[in-house]
Order: structure tokens, then C-alpha cells, then sequence
């Protein structure tokens, strides 16, 4: 996937928040700012952005281009985006407020795209049951690391077992947030829109396709760098390449669901009569987890706490169970995600900015969040044992070398395929009320 774009610099928190409702709120608070030292105080000006830089219109979205000293009209409806590995957020899409929105990820977003994330820089080499190591960057330009005539993972040999390479996937809009250490960056499947164009080596389907004895769609090899990429000692992600046709769809079959639970169920659904069903994912009946007394809907709930013994989770008053210890302790960049997910909504903003905007209570949507949240985290730590017989299969079996593709010209990677396509099929509207032409 050699093409890839830096996650969002959003130059001011304001934009984003955990409901629509509270980005409409403080939009409405910045129109009445009394004067312009109050603009300024309130809309938080950067290098980037002022209440006086005149911009681009985000791709897709109908804001106002003018100055945002001179708007007087309602807020844009707000987006979900993806927050970090597993959080949803909403987030005001105007590029007026926004530092660097990578406009390129907004041509590109539609209901065919799916993001890969990749994990911070920096990040603890491992964490507790359920949580698994995350990795640094991608090499630039290079999905696969088949590292020259030796192409085995990571633990090959009888070693340690191979290291997951923390990868996240989404069918949003990604923002690139890293919970820990500096974000990696993001790679969309498709480089335009409709699903067209796969963000694939030129060659690299074709040459695959051929030692496996049947074609390879671009979800396919996507599903397979889900299942089996992993972290190298050199600090790189690797995805190892095999020709075995039977490891091959064990491999995509495992992907596809991983992908499948990141997306909450948006992209690569089971196929119908499946066990699992058509939408979003769930849990078997006996391990779903409910609301055994309900959080307090007109006030801030109290601390988040987990009890292993009886499987129940506390927010406050209210109670959810059963949740299991392996959701609690799934972590992700060195933290504790249902943890970091509480935080970010129960947050208290400094008095007197945009930030203190926000809910006085608990919105009863948080809670379904919570419900879904705590339901793909056990499900997708179900995956890990799967996932490591897999990679210690892979290791010991057959599989494309660096050499084999180089000589088949897939390697090296043409440069054009690093750089965006160019979207010529609709109008931007460019700074002051202009059209730009992409």
C-alpha cells in the first residue's frame, strides 16, 4: 500500500467532541463572540488557521469558504470520524478550523474505503492479556517486508512467536490520533473514489494471483495484512506474502472478520447464514453484556471501575455485566482503551473556553457506545490465539522473496504509486468562493 497520508493536525480540540450537539453548541458560542480579542480567544489561532484565513471547501462537504470572522450561518452538520484505534468521534467539518485536514482522505472517503492506521512510533514492546504490542511505522512506500531471500517472520526458526504489529482498521473518516508516542500514518485501500484503483504495488495482484493459482482482489490481500502483519526487530511492520493456497484463505478468512469487528460491522460482513449474521457484531447470548442498573442520564457519572470476580463494570451508579476481563484489559499504545474512552467524555474543559462546552449529564447514545465498544474489544481479543498458530504457520511455510519480485518487476516501487491520483470528477470550491481544479 505505498500510498499514505500524515493522520489530521487539528490545531484546536474544540472541533471535535464525543456528540453532535456539543459542536453545535460551541460553533453557536464562537458566532457571538463579543469583538475581535474574544474571537480570537475562543477560536484559538494558529500558524495554520485564523478566524481570518480563507481556505479550500473540504472535499464532499458544503462549508463556506469566506472568512470565518464574517460567518453568521448555522454549524456544518457534524462527521463521525474515527478517533485513534477504537473511539468515534465527531468532529466539525470546516476547513476554516482545521490545521490540516489532508483533504486527499476526504476525496477518497466513501462507502467502498477502508483506512488502515498505523501504530505509533513509539510504543511499550508489550502489554497485558488481551492487549497486544504495537509497532512503529510503516517504512515509506512499503506495505510488505519480505526482508531479501529470507522472507520469514519474526519468531521463524522455533524463536519467540511472532509480534503483532498493531495495526487498526476503519471505515471512517480516521483522524490518525495515537495514544501513545507519535501517530503513524494512514493508507486507504482505494486511491479514488466508487473503490477504484486499489492503493496496491502495481503488479503485486497479478504476481500473487499467479503462485496461488487464482486471482486476488485487493479486499483479499487487505483482509491478509490484517491477519498476519507483525512487528520486525528492525521496528518495521512485515507482511509476509505466502504461496500456500490453504494458508492463504485461513489468512483472509481470519482478516476479514478482524476487519469486519473494526469497523463495527461497516465493511466485510460474514456471509449470510453465518454464524455471526448481517450487522453489526454481537455477542452469543449469555456473554452480551446489559445494563444492570442504569447510569444517572442528569449528571456526570462517577469513576469507571471493573470487578474480574463477577465480570461487572461500574460507571458511577450504574452497572454493565457481563464484560469480559479480556475487554477490560485490552489496551492499545500503553493504555487501557475502555479507560481512555470514559476519560475523553467525562473530561472537564477549562472554564471560559470552547472546550468546557459539553454535555451536563450522561446521553443515553454513550452508553449504547459503550455496550458496542466493550463487545468488538472481546471479540477481537478472541482472534489473538488464531491469529498467532497462523503467523507461526506462515513463518514455516512457502512465500514470496524480494528477490522473486524484483525479478518479476513488482519491486522496486514506482514512484507515482507513493503520490495520490489525481480526482477530476466534481468541483471544489476554492478560497473566497472560487473553484479549484484537482
Amino acid at each position: 500500500m505505498p500510498w499514505s497520508v500524515a493522520p489530521l493536525r487539528l490545531g484546536r480540540s474544540w472541533v471535535m467532541a464525543a456528540d453532535a450537539a456539543t459542536l453545535t453548541a460551541r460553533w453557536n458560542r464562537l458566532l457571538r463572540a463579543e469583538g475581535a480579542a474574544d474571537l480570537a480567544e475562543l477560536f484559538r489561532p494558529s500558524r495554520s488557521r485564523t478566524p481570518y484565513t480563507a481556505v479550500a471547501q473540504l472535499p464532499g462537504q458544503p462549508g463556506s469558504t469566506g472568512q470565518f470572522a464574517r460567518e453568521r450561518g448555522r454549524c456544518p452538520q457534524p462527521v463521525k470520524v474515527a478517533h485513534g484505534p477504537y473511539d468515534q468521534q465527531w468532529l466539525i467539518p470546516d476547513h476554516r478550523l482545521i490545521d490540516a485536514a489532508r483533504p486527499e482522505l476526504w476525496r477518497v472517503a466513501d462507502a467502498h474505503q477502508i483506512h488502515l492506521l498505523e501504530p505509533a512510533r513509539e510504543a511499550p514492546a508489550r502489554t497485558t492479556a488481551g492487549a497486544r504490542a504495537t509497532a512503529d511505522r510503516v517504512a515509506p512506500g512499503r506495505a510488505a517486508d519480505p526482508g531479501g531471500s529470507a522472507p520469514r517472520a519474526p519468531g521463524a526458526g522455533g524463536g519467540a512467536p511472532p509480534v503483532p504489529a498493531g495495526l487498526s482498521f476503519t471505515a471512517l473518516l480516521p483522524d490518525g490520533h495515537s495514544p501513545a508516542g507519535r501517530p503513524g500514518r494512514v493508507r486507504p485501500l482505494y486511491r479514488r473514489p466508487g473503490g477504484r484503483e486499489p492503493n496496491v504495488t502495481p503488479g503485486l495482484l497479478d504476481h500473487l494471483g499467479a503462485r496461488l493459482g487464482h486471482p486476488v482482489p485487493a479486499a483479499d490481500l487487505f483482509a491478509w495484512t490484517a491477519a498476519v502483519a507483525q512487528r520486525t526487530p528492525r521496528g518495521t511492520v512485515a507482511v509476509p506474502l505466502t504461496t500456500s493456497p490453504e494458508l492463504w484463505a485461513a489468512g483472509v478468512a481470519l482478516g476479514r472478520r478482524r476487519v469486519w469487528l473494526h469497523t463495527r460491522g461497516a465493511r466485510c460482513a460474514p456471509p449470510p447464514g453465518s454464524a455471526d449474521g448481517a450487522g453489526r457484531p454481537r455477542l452469543p447470548g449469555g456473554q452480551r453484556p446489559y445494563v444492570r442498573a442504569a447510569l444517572a442520564a442528569d449528571r456526570p457519572p462517577g469513576p469507571l471501575a471493573y470487578d474480574p470476580d463477577e465480570g461487572t463494570l461500574t460507571v458511577g451508579n450504574g452497572r454493565i455485566s457481563p464484560v469480559a476481563r479480556a475487554a477490560w484489559e485490552y489496551h492499545s499504545g500503553g493504555v487501557r482503551v475502555l479507560e481512555s474512552w470514559f476519560e475523553r467524555r467525562t473530561a472537564v474543559g477549562q472554564p471560559g473556553t470552547l472546550e468546557a462546552i459539553g454535555p451536563t449529564g450522561w446521553p443515553q447514545e454513550w452508553t449504547s457506545d459503550l455496550l458496542e465498544l466493550i463487545t468488538v474489544l472481546t471479540l477481537i481479543a478472541e482472534l489473538q490465539a488464531p491469529a498467532d498458530r497462523l503467523a507461526r504457520e506462515v513463518a514455516a511455510g512457502p512465500a514470496l522473496t524480494a528477490d522473486e519480485l524484483r525479478a518479476a518487476g513488482v519491486l522496486p516501487v514506482p514512484t507515482a504509486a507513493e503520490r495520490p491520483a489525481s480526482v477530476l470528477d466534481h468541483h471544489e470550491e476554492g478560497p473566497e468562493g472560487q473553484f479549484a481544479l484537482l
